[in-house]
């Protein structure tokens, strides 16, 4: 007779069908033989690993005890400086104490998840967003609720009815280069979502990983800088596209309680983000010119995005449409009705080609004839063979 227990089932509340997509798509960058528009990955070749590695080995040389000790949970103060002297250049009125510094922008969105939303609250999201946000909402048992979107973004005229059905206790959005989309929020669309935030007292979380890859078009200013929103908005930054995303750096940039809350929060997590990593962060941005490294990146994408969009004008079906980014990583496809991503990928793969499905992306009903491609991690010759081997699939 067995008297054995066993113990209690997993607490663990996510979309498991949704998450296997990604790591799949992550998993098919590992072999050699397919070309992948799956990840999110910046470009490889465009790392600065010299610049890198000199600086891990300034602060290994010149202060080891202090980058391998403990650190503060706030961050690296030389880092918080430099990333606050970065957005004052961008027009906000950022100082080092309204950052904390995290492992990587992933965690700064959990910490505000915890500490802007209990389990049942709202948050609203575009239509389509980031997949991992949908999943962090999710797993925190707070309900995400779509906002129609189009190519400039979310339809700020949509708002008020969903505000007074939802209630919600924030807005979540990337508003500029959006993944999956490459879509960019428009300046008079931002300032009118300030003034509802401003209304209706509501979060405004606004998730920035791309922002300095604009490779066409003027800036537009962050919605943390507009005056209505500047005490109800979180900005996220993050170091994984623009210097390395091994390294896993980003950061929150926040109202004082919301700063003192989510360091009390990341306190009880992990105590403080990797001290080495950070101070060789401070000291490459102190040392290189990271504005001509980015001019670079910038020229490099703008080159890829447009020979992904050309090549992708002679294999798509006709009907597709695609997004056409200012910037970022990425372009969104919309096929025909009778078409579904997710049906396609397993024969895609058997080509030796990969992507994204739209469908995971979406809050609410998938549109399963949506697919997202990134085009920043491949040279233009291997970008157009990629689309080579997609073309026979709509046939």
């Amino acid at each position: 007779m067995n008297d054995t227990v066993p113990p209690p089932a997993l607490a663990f509340r996510g979309a498991a069908a949704d998450s296997s997509v990604i790591r799949e798509a992550l998993a098919l960058t590992a072999r050699p033989e397919v070309i992948s528009f799956a990840g999110g990955l910046p470009a490889s070749d465009l790392i600065d690993t010299e610049g890198i590695r000199a600086a891990y080995d300034h602060v290994l040389t010149s202060a080891p005890h202090r980058a391998l000790q403990y650190s503060l949970t706030e961050g690296d103060p030389a880092l918080r400086e430099a990333v606050a002297g970065r957005l004052l250049r961008g027009g906000l009125a950022a100082r080092p104490d309204d950052l904390l510094v995290t492992t990587g922008s992933q965690q700064a969105l959990s910490l505000l998840t915890s500490v802007l939303l209990k389990p049942g609250d709202t948050v609203l999201v575009e239509d389509p967003t980031y997949l991992a946000a949908l999943q962090c909402f999710v797993r925190a048992g707070v309900r995400a609720v779509p906002v129609p979107t189009d190519s400039e973004g979310i339809d700020v005229d949509a708002l008020p009815r969903l505000l007074a059905e939802h209630r919600p206790k924030a807005v979540y959005l990337v508003p500029t280069f959006q993944n999956p989309t490459g879509h960019t929020m428009p300046a008079d669309r931002r300032a009118a979502l300030a003034r509802l935030a401003a209304r209706h007292g509501f979060w405004i979380v606004e998730d920035d990983p791309y922002g300095e890859l604009r490779f066409r078009g003027e800036h537009v200013p962050w919605i943390a800088k507009l005056p209505e929103a500047a005490d109800r908005t979180v900005l996220l930054g993050s170091f994984s596209k623009i210097l390395a995303p091994g390294m896993r750096l980003g950061w929150l940039h926040a109202p004082a309680e919301v700063h003192r809350a989510c360091a009390v929060a990341k306190q009880s997590l992990d105590l403080h983000t990797s001290a080495v990593d950070q101070a060789a962060a401070a000291r490459y941005l102190a040392e290189a010119d990271m504005d001509a490294h980015l001019a670079r990146c910038r020229e490099v994408y703008a080159e890829r995005c447009a020979v992904l969009l050309d090549a992708l004008a002679g294999a798509l079906p006709a009907g597709s449409r695609c997004s056409h980014p200012d910037g970022g990583m990425f372009v969104w496809v919309r096929l025909p009705d009778e078409y579904d991503a997710m049906e396609l990928l397993p024969r895609a793969v058997e080509q030796d080609v990969a992507f994204v499905p739209g469908a995971p992306f979406f809050a609410a009903d998938g549109d399963r004839a949506t697919l997202r491609l990134s085009f920043a991690a491949h040279d233009p010759v291997v970008i157009a063979k990629g689309v080579a081997r997609l073309a026979p699939l709509f046939d």
